[in-house]
């Protein structure tokens, strides 16, 4: 009964679709979802990592592919173990652009958005800082020659000088041999 009651729902649904003037898509010939070079920008941060800053072991950072691809999950345990953090990352195809939400053990959330530009990733957002007054913080993720990335966090009160919270350079892990 459970089986003939699915395929009922299922036949009704097809029907519905194609009643609506629906195409039904065909998943031998529909383009695979996330595949744009849109959502492909910022692959070249995943993978596992060793972070540094002026030239001193920062952490560690694990970026990696998830829904299909569609998102990239992040991974920080600092240097020490004692700090950590994830964020989620997509492209809006709505919008046109992409978006961090960032979370972190010290209560910071950050809810980034912005696009390829010049060679990077380049994500902000505007936000109340400790006095009341807006803060934009940016951070810009440039792919290096040599397969590092520089993550580059920077945040400004009047959009023209900028202080630098954070400077890092990734350096993929490499396994021993």
């Amino acid at each position: 009964m459970r089986i003939l009651t699915c395929l009922l729902t299922c036949f009704s649904a097809l029907a519905f679709a194609q009643d609506e003037g629906q195409q039904i898509p065909d998943p031998a010939t529909a383009p695979a979802a996330c595949s744009s070079a849109e959502h492909r920008a910022f692959d070249f941060w995943a993978g596992e990592w060793d972070v540094t800053t002026n030239g001193q072991p920062a952490g560690r950072n694990r970026i990696e592919l998830v829904h299909n691809g569609c998102a990239l999950a992040e991974h920080w345990v600092s240097a020490t173990g004692g700090f950590t953090g994830s964020s989620l990352n997509t492209y809006d195809q709505v919008n046109r652009q992409w978006h961090q939400t960032w979370v972190d053990t010290s209560g910071t959330l950050l809810q980034l958005n912005g696009q390829f530009i010049d060679g990077s990733m380049v994500l902000s957002e505007q936000r109340a800082g400790n006095n009341g007054e807006a803060v934009t913080h940016r951070i810009t993720w440039t792919p290096n020659d040599d397969g590092s990335v520089r993550q580059h966090w920077q945040t400004s009160n009047d959009g023209e000088s900028w202080t630098t919270l954070f400077d890092g350079l990734y350096v993929r892990v490499t396994e021993n041999p």
